[in-house]
């Protein structure tokens, strides 16, 4: 069968000429089309589920997101395993699916799935699937910076986000464009909560009216003059000034209170879980563009420099865009040194060939080959989908030198037939038909057998198919390019060598005798030839013996996954503690930055802690991933290598807390997508109990370090999670008409800045936040005095006026530690010699609204007047303080009499703050001090007038209030 093939391609011989020319043809456009990158794509087919619910810690995302995300996801089908990452303010749920999945078809199956499970999340959650990409689609990221400081970073933030990060998701191949660092900007309202008690204004009411003065609707359309007029009403949030006259309640009389009477608006940064920084100079924004599955890094890149090239024009002045990692340099090294070792191969094929040969133009049937076996191996890659990159182009290097080996015998036969054919014609030279017909002869003689032995090489690789997972993404595109150039060159062998042969071996060829290199070979060969066959049991001996010998360094050999490549960029990836606060991240990455600049071969230092704004990078704050760049190498020391450097920058970056890993960009996104460990090396410790699980890690560190070949050993911390969890007393958050959800949506609005809307100005799109001041939220002591203003309708029937309570209202706190690593508040015990501030309670409240409890060994009798029409005159509070406790005591308790009805109001721990500030935090008779800190108009009387009236004196607009002395 293969000889009738070779006949009918002599037969033929123009028409497989064309095919071969049309081959070249098709191969080269494939290898244009094939998408180029450094290493194959190792990632699983997943789907990852993002969901954001910013403020909410961990364990309340565990239980109320990811969880029933996790458990959804386990019915998927296809989906072999299934993740759930849980971190302040986000969930993550990767959906790993089985190899030959569509991931398209994945991601329809997920969302089918995720339509289920909606109904079971919190209704503020919204849940949306990632990009189709993985972690080893960071291709380039790049930094905005502004030299000449007329612009913040808020400015630069916005920038990358309403501007440059559309225009490039508009590249081809571009899954997603993630901005990571600066600040977000927001639209802060800070109220004063003195002004909204004294207004009778809750929370909730200021919230609900911001909301309402911030939209837009229309009206349908109505005609006139024969036209239509469309009918909106726009009124967007723009500015400040439109903040500040929205209006709150309307007073008496028809005054409107407008926010700027209560609370103070300014834009200012958002919540943030990643920052960046560049080169130790201070912090930037940047951007990461994410390559698609399957796509061509190198073009996608491309055209992404020649999109930002155009965009640079339309940039304010003095921003500018830094590359700060660039992968096409990696692909661009790479493919150039292995195609220029491929060019290699090629020459000293074609040399061999003509060298043992004698016949250059016999040797150019070889050559011709070569090539057009590599790029109908392209076609196959191209249709298949399979990239070119180090794996599968090492698969053509290591095919290179059997692909010829057909040819070479075939010429050599054919070299045989016509020597003998001259031989026998008295030297004449084969013509026409004669000629073709030897070439068929020599040809049919040799190859059936070539054609076999060439398949069997091809197939010799048919094992890696088997492999799976990783494994089997590394190695099978070596495996198929192999497999794909050696059956091309079986076909090229029975079909058009022969035809070359038929064009080009013509003119003199020397017998295999006259050509002096055969010669030599033969005469050197031939002698330990026969000598083995002399003695073939001594052969068989020696040969076992030397097997047997290879046992020895094989079992010393070492072991690795992926050879370790010079990407020419590192990933400084230090262990921080955990619960490391942002400002201190932005310190540290400063410092380790700046210690990095210091190596006179780094070009670029470009920090990140936290996460960007994408699906693919699931990092907690206290995990840094600092890519360093490097100048050129003809810019380095001499005699500097890869492996140098690490350890020069490991002796520059020493700070303390930090352990240090220098890893490969892409080598680190291998390890993580694989085992979720960011070192090559790691060990999980499994178990259910926490600090035993801490312990043996930490041993296991301790023996790590001390392994030789180990540069750093750090057991990642389980534990030390900080925590404040606030305990609400659902009987006392009655008695002021709150529930516990109230309390919990005010505590994630005043204290966690939970967005309560958003502004349109033009395409931007920025949050607006409702927020305490800071120093009625930035400590455990202000959340344990959170003024709070209830609402004017409790529980036990209507109010003329809703109640405000600072300190201790309806919910207890208390810091500890748990085995977990929260720290948990709870009690209303405080040290008695720590000072906090008072609180104080608005004009026009009820008497039992007045909460403001005081340290559990001062009790006291509160007497309190009211007047006509629920017109309260006087408020309470505490001053606490060890050196006030005498005189607290010593002050005669405050009365309050009912005009109407005669009725006291006596409770334990209750004081009238007007009596305790005057009398016992030693005021005096300062009115503006006490207008300044804000608090009640009207008279104030005591029991002991002698001690209380004279020192608050009858300004109308002294207010009670207390302060930290």
């Amino acid at each position: 069968m293969i000889a009738a093939v070779i006949r009918a391609a002599i037969a033929h011989r123009v028409l497989v000429l064309l095919a071969a020319l049309a081959l070249a043809v098709a191969g080269v456009l494939a290898a244009m089309h094939t998408p180029v990158d450094a290493l194959p794509d190792l990632s699983d087919t997943q789907v990852i589920i993002r969901t954001n619910w910013a403020g909410q810690s961990p364990q309340v995302v565990e239980d109320q997101v990811t969880y029933p995300l996790a458990t959804t996801m386990l019915s998927v089908p296809g989906a072999r395993t299934v993740r759930g990452y849980s971190f302040f303010g986000d969930s993550y749920v990767y959906v790993l699916f089985d190899d030959n999945t569509d991931p398209y078809w994945a991601r329809s199956r997920v969302l089918e799935y995720l339509s289920q499970v909606r109904d079971r999340l919190p209704s503020e959650v919204s849940p949306s699937l990632g990009p189709d990409a993985t972690g080893l689609g960071w291709i380039y990221e790049y930094a905005l910076i502004d030299r000449t400081g007329q612009h913040d970073l808020g400015q630069l933030r916005a920038l990358q986000d309403w501007f440059l990060r559309y225009q490039l998701k508009t590249v081809p191949d571009v899954a997603e464009v993630a901005s990571l660092g600066g600040m977000e900007q927001a639209w802060q309202v800070v109220p004063d909560p003195q002004a909204l008690a004294a207004r009778n204004i809750t929370v909730t009411q200021l919230v609900e009216a911001i909301r309402a003065a911030n939209g837009a609707n229309g009206g349908s359309v109505i005609e006139q003059d024969e036209a239509e007029f469309m009918v909106r009403s726009e009124g967007y949030l723009r500015n400040r000034e439109d903040f500040e006259r929205v209006p709150i309640v309307t007073e008496g009389g028809g005054v409107p209170v407008l926010l700027r009477d209560v609370a103070k608006v300014q834009r200012g940064p958002g919540f943030r879980r990643g920052i960046t920084e560049l080169d130790g100079q201070g912090e930037v924004a940047g951007g990461v563009i994410v390559l698609r599955t399957g796509k061509n890094a190198k073009a996608a890149i491309a055209a992404v420099k020649t999109k930002l090239a155009d965009l640079k024009h339309s940039l304010p002045p003095g921003v500018e865009i830094v590359p700060t990692y660039d992968r096409s340099r990696l692909i661009d090294a790479a493919v150039e040194n292995l195609w220029g070792k491929l060019l290699e191969e090629f020459i000293v094929v074609a040399l061999v060939c003509a060298l043992f040969l004698g016949h250059l133009r016999s040797a150019l049937v070889a050559v011709i080959t070569l090539p057009l076996g590599v790029l109908a191996a392209f076609i196959v890659m191209h249709l298949q989908g399979v990239s070119a990159n180090l794996m599968s182009l090492g698969g053509i290097a290591i095919a290179i030198g059997a692909m010829v080996d057909a040819a070479v015998v075939m010429i050599e036969n054919t070299h045989k037939h016509l020597e003998h054919w001259r031989d026998a014609h008295e030297g004449a030279e084969p013509q026409g038909t004669a000629r073709w017909s030897l070439i068929a002869e020599s040809a049919a003689e040799v190859g059936p057998a070539l054609f076999v032995s060439l398949l069997i090489i091809a197939l010799s690789f048919v094992p890696v198919f088997a492999l799976e997972g990783q494994e089997g993404k590394l190695f099978k595109p070596l495996a198929f390019t192999k497999t794909y150039a050696m059956a091309a060159a079986a076909g090229l062998a029975v079909t058009l060598v022969p035809v070359l042969m038929g064009y080009l071996v013509r003119g003199r060829i020397r017998a295999e005798a006259d050509n002096p290199l055969n010669r030599g070979l033969i005469a050197l060969y031939r002698p330990i030839l026969e000598a083995v066959l002399r003695h073939p049991r001594a052969t068989l001996v020696l040969a076992g013996v030397l097997l047997i010998s290879a046992t020895i360094p094989f079992a010393r050999l070492g072991s690795e996954f992926m050879p370790s490549m010079d990407e020419g960029t590192l990933l400084y990836m230090p262990t921080a503690l955990p619960s490391l606060s942002a400002g201190k991240a932005s310190q540290l990455l400063q410092l380790t930055d700046r210690m990095i600049k210091t190596v006179p071969e780094v070009d670029h230092v470009f920090g990140k802690a936290g996460r960007a704004e994408t699906a693919t990078d699931p990092a907690p704050l206290e995990m840094f991933e600092t890519t360093i760049t490097f100048k050129p190498k003809d810019q380095w020391r001499q005699g500097l290598t890869m492996d140098k450097l690490k350890l020069e920058l490991d002796k520059a970056v020493h700070v303390p807390g930090l352990t240090n890993l220098f890893v490969p960009p892409i080598r680190n996104r291998i390890d993580m997508l694989a085992t979720g460990i960011k070192s090559p090396i790691g060990i999980k410790v499994l178990g259910t109990d926490p600090a035993t699980l801490q312990t043996v890690a930490d041993r296991i560190e301790a023996v790590a370090r001390s392994v030789p070949g180990v540069g750093s050993a750090i057991a990642e911390r389980a534990q030390g999670g900080r925590y404040v969890d606030v305990r609400i007393r659902l009987d006392d958050a009655a008695r002021y008409g709150l529930t516990q959800q109230q309390i919990q949506v005010l505590m994630a609005t005043v204290v966690g800045g939970d967005p309560i809307g958003q502004t349109v100005q033009g395409r931007e799109r920025y949050p607006i936040v409702l927020r305490y001041p800071r120093m009625d939220r930035d400590s455990v002591a202000a959340l344990r005095q959170l003024p709070i203003v209830s609402p004017p309708w409790h529980a036990t029937g209507p109010r003329p006026g809703g109640g405000h309570f600072a300190d201790h209202g309806p919910a207890d706190a208390q810091e500890r530690e748990r085995p977990t690593g929260h720290l948990r508040l709870r009690g209303h015990e405080w040290p008695g010699s720590r000072r906090r501030r008072c609180g104080s309670a608005a004009s026009g409240r009820p008497a039992s609204d007045v909460a403001a409890w005081y340290h559990p060994g001062v009790v006291g009798t509160v007497r309190i007047s009211r007047q006509r029409h629920g017109s309260y005159q006087d408020r309470g509070a505490d001053c606490v303080g060890d050196h006030l406790r005498a005189d607290l005591r010593g002050v005669s308790p405050c009365q309050r009499s009912d005009d109407d009805h005669g009725q006291r109001a006596t409770r334990p721990g209750w004081w009238a703050m007007a009596d305790l500030v005057a009398g016992a935090c030693g005021i005096g008779g300062d009115d503006d001090r006490l207008h300044r800190l804000g608090g009640c108009r009207g008279r104030v009387w005591c029991g002991d007038a002698a001690v209380c009236a004279p020192r608050l004196g009858t300004s109308a607009r002294a207010q009670s209030a207390c302060w930290n002395d």
